[in-house]
C-alpha cells in the first residue's frame, strides 16, 4: 500500500480526511470562530486568519475533522526535514473538548511516525493561554519563545 494510502486508511478510522475544495468555507468560519476572540488581546488578527487555505487545500496539506458529514474541525501540517510541523490546529467552539482536537494531533503524529519523522512540531501564541497547558499535557515540550512577523510565539516539540 502507499505511504498516502495508508495515512488515509488511518485518518478514515478517526473520521478524518485530507481537505477538498469545498471544505474551504468550513475551514474559514472555523478559523473566524476559534481565533477571533484573541483579536483584542493580540491587537490584531491571529495569524491563522490571515491563512490561504486554498493554497493548502491545493498542497494536500489540510486534514479535516469531520461530525458526521459536517467539517468541524482541522489541522494544517507539513513535514519537514525531521519533523511534522502543525501551522495551525482548530475546532468548532461548539464541539471543544470532544477530542475532535486531539485527533488531529494525534494523526499528525501518526503521520510523522508513518514518514519516519522522530517529532512534531508547533507554536502557538503566547496570548493563547489554554494552548499553554494543553500542549505539555499532551507530551510536547517548550524549546524557544521568540517574536516573529509581530507575534510573540512559544515553540513546542514532541519527540516520537
Amino acid at each position: 500500500m502507499a505511504f498516502h494510502d495508508e495515512i488515509a486508511t488511518l485518518m478514515k478510522s478517526m473520521d478524518l480526511r485530507f481537505a477538498i475544495p469545498s471544505d474551504l468555507n468550513a475551514i474559514e468560519t472555523i478559523t473566524r470562530a476559534a481565533y477571533s476572540h484573541y483579536i483584542a488581546a493580540m491587537r490584531r488578527a491571529p495569524a491563522p486568519m490571515g491563512a490561504d487555505f486554498r493554497s493548502q487545500i491545493e498542497a494536500g496539506i489540510v486534514v479535516v475533522s469531520l461530525r458526521g458529514s459536517d467539517v468541524v474541525g482541522y489541522v494544517v501540517r507539513y513535514p519537514t526535514k525531521d519533523a511534522m510541523h502543525i501551522e495551525n490546529v482548530a475546532v468548532e467552539p461548539e464541539v471543544k473538548g470532544r477530542g475532535y482536537g486531539g485527533a488531529l494531533i494525534t494523526s499528525c503524529e501518526d503521520a510523522a511516525r508513518a514518514m519516519g519523522l522522530g517529532a512534531v512540531e508547533l507554536y502557538t501564541n503566547e496570548k493563547m493561554h489554554a494552548n499553554l497547558t494543553l500542549y505539555p499535557r499532551l507530551g510536547y515540550v517548550e524549546r524557544d519563545r521568540c517574536v516573529e512577523d509581530g507575534f510573540t510565539r512559544v515553540y513546542f516539540r514532541k519527540d516520537l
